[in-house]
């Protein structure tokens, strides 16, 4: 079954993220800064990141920006999953190569619904 690493600084947010995508079959890995979310990407090459934006050091827009101009890490999706939620943090979300673009708080089904999309397109 597919990896997700889900990068955010909220350990809530990661039990609760992790509980609804393991519950589906997902296996996954978490990471709570962008630097380690770019350093477990390049160890573990998940099939799908889930990205929170605002977090201590590298945040989710630098993160992204980093694995997308690495040709490791390139091909791997990400969606951004933040509270930001203003359309020009999304347009800029976006602009970095996130895939997609989720405002939280994000239920269980949306982030299962957004998984199964993303991992199958």
């Amino acid at each position: 079954m597919a990896l997700i690493l889900i990068v955010d600084d909220s350990p809530t947010e990661v039990h609760v993220m992790q509980k609804a995508l393991e519950r589906h079959g997902y296996r996954t890995a978490w990471a709570s800064d962008g630097a380690e979310a770019i350093r477990l990407a390049r160890q573990m090459h998940p099939d799908l990141i889930f990205m929170d934006i605002v977090m201590p050091g590298i945040n989710g827009y630098q993160a992204t920006r980093t694995l997308l101009n690495d040709p490791d890490t390139s091909a791997i999706p990400i969606v951004m999953v933040t509270s930001k939620g203003h359309e020009a943090d999304r347009v800029w979300g976006l602009r970095q190569g996130a895939v997609d673009y989720l405002i939280k708080p994000v239920s269980p089904d949306q982030l299962v619904e957004k998984a199964q999309a993303t991992l199958a397109a």
